[in-house]
Parts: structure tokens; C-alpha cells; sequence
């Protein structure tokens, strides 16, 4: 089983069990998890992503190495953001980088954007685009981020023909028509955070099983969460096989 949507360090906002590195590598184990790709809290948060992928890099290797593999966080609305971007890739040997547009601040429509998938197109990164953290209702009072508009996606994916991309954490489905667009254009998209009874199963049917990947967003939501999604749509044998690790493989070049 590959967990592509784990995180590593504290939430500014709680406490949540597994939080430390070690300790999530511990659970993830112990629940058959044999890779989990890691993002970064502090690359959500902190100014010094450059600083903040190096923690990452240095975490993965030390309480997880060849188990968790770094996913580092590039802010193209930063100057600097190639220089991150080259770092990720050649000084920390990242498969990917993980992108957070409505915490950092900047639109799928932005030309920004659009350079940093053809720059991690060209790299042969897999991109993955947090639509979410947390569900909006729980944020804190003074930190309300907006939702993030994904309508731009396919256009965006169209001009770096090729990329690698994984949207994380959509919450609602989209619309049929949209999602077989995206499907076609070649992206994917975890269960983390998709909501509603036999939900795996339905977003299966529209894009099928080649297009989606086991994702927990674990430690800020219960590991657990994810499989029931699996279980709860009946979903078996080569279906199955493709969303819990035959489908990450790929994205990673290992098949």
C-alpha cells in the first residue's frame, strides 16, 4: 500500500496523535502502508520554504528512509521559486513537490503557475496541488483560507502537456464533465478528503480506477478514513490493486 498524502511536523493550530515523524512512521507500518509520500506542515506555513524542504528531506531520511519519500513545498508567487523548485530536485532528490495555491496565495490561472508545471514537466516531477487542508467550517477564526477555484486546471494541464500531476484533498466531487476532462488530460486524484457514502466507487465510475490514488492525508485526518472508503464501495481485485499502489508506481517510473 502507497500513502501518497501524509505530512510531517506540527499544525499550528493542534495537536494530532502521530504528528512526529517516527511516530507516523510507526502507524503507517503497522496499517500495511509500505511508501508514503510527505509533504510538509511547515511548508504550508512557513516564509523559508527553501529551509523548510531541507527539514523535510533531512526527516524523511532519518525516520523513514526509502519509507517516506519528501514531497517539498515550491511557492511560485516567491521569488526565488526555481531556485526551491532546483533544490527539490537536485540537491534533495525529491520524486515531486507539493503545491498549497490558496495558502500561499496565488490562482491555477496565474501565469506563475503555468511556468512551475513546465518547469516541473521538464524535470519529470510529479506535481501535487492541495485543494485543501482542513474542512473550512473548522479553521480558525482569524485564518479563514478560501476555497481554492480548480476550474482552471485542465487549461493549465493542457500547456505543460505531459506533467505528472495529483490533485489532493478535493472535498465535494466535480461535476462528471469536468472530472473525465481532467482524467483525460492525465491527472489524478486521492481519497482523502472526497465526502459522501460509496464515494470511491462513484468517482471510479466516471474516471476509473487508472486515475486514482490511496491517500489519507494522514496525521490530520484518521488513516482508517481512507480504507473504509475502499471498503464501503466494494472495490477489489485490479480496481483495488490500481488505487492502493499499482497507479503511484507509475507516477514514480517503477512500472
Amino acid at each position: 500500500m502507497i500513502d501518497v498524502n501524509v505530512s510531517l511536523g506540527p499544525w499550528p493550530f493542534r495537536r494530532f496523535p502521530g504528528d512526529t515523524p517516527s511516530d507516523l512512521v510507526a502507524r503507517l507500518r503497522r496499517r500495511g502502508v509500505t511508501q508514503a509520500w510527505a509533504g510538509s506542515f511547515e511548508g504550508v506555513f512557513h516564509r523559508d520554504t527553501s529551509a523548510a524542504n531541507a527539514r523535510l528531506a533531512k526527516a524523511c531520511e532519518t525516520a523513514g528512509s526509502g519509507f517516506l519519500l519528501p514531497f517539498g513545498s515550491v511557492n511560485p508567487a516567491a521569488p526565488g521559486w526555481r531556485e526551491d523548485l532546483r533544490r527539490c530536485h537536485e540537491t534533495h532528490h525529491m520524486p515531486g513537490i507539493r503545491l498549497h495555491p490558496n495558502y500561499h496565495g496565488y490562482k491555477l490561472s496565474d501565469a506563475a503557475f503555468a511556468d512551475l508545471l513546465r518547469e516541473a514537466r521538464d524535470r519529470k516531477l510529479i506535481v501535487q496541488v492541495a485543494l485543501n487542508m482542513e474542512d473550512e467550517r473548522s479553521h480558525h477564526p482569524l485564518m479563514r483560507i478560501p476555497a481554492l477555484d480548480p476550474a482552471p486546471l485542465p487549461e493549465a494541464v493542457a500547456a505543460a502537456s505531459g506533467v505528472k500531476l495529483v490533485v489532493l484533498n478535493r472535498m465535494r466531487a466535480p461535476a462528471g464533465e469536468a472530472l473525465e476532462g481532467l482524467a483525460r488530460a492525465g491527472v489524478h486524484f486521492d481519497l482523502a478528503m472526497i465526502e459522501g457514502a460509496g464515494c470511491a466507487g462513484s468517482l471510479m465510475s466516471i474516471i476509473t480506477s487508472r486515475r486514482l490514488l490511496f491517500g489519507s492525508h494522514a496525521p490530520f485526518q484518521y488513516f482508517e478514513a481512507a480504507v473504509l472508503k475502499l471498503k464501503e464501495s466494494a472495490i477489489t481485485g485490479k480496481d483495488e490493486e490500481n488505487i492502493l499502489s499499482g497507479n503511484a508506481r507509475r507516477l514514480l517510473g517503477a512500472e
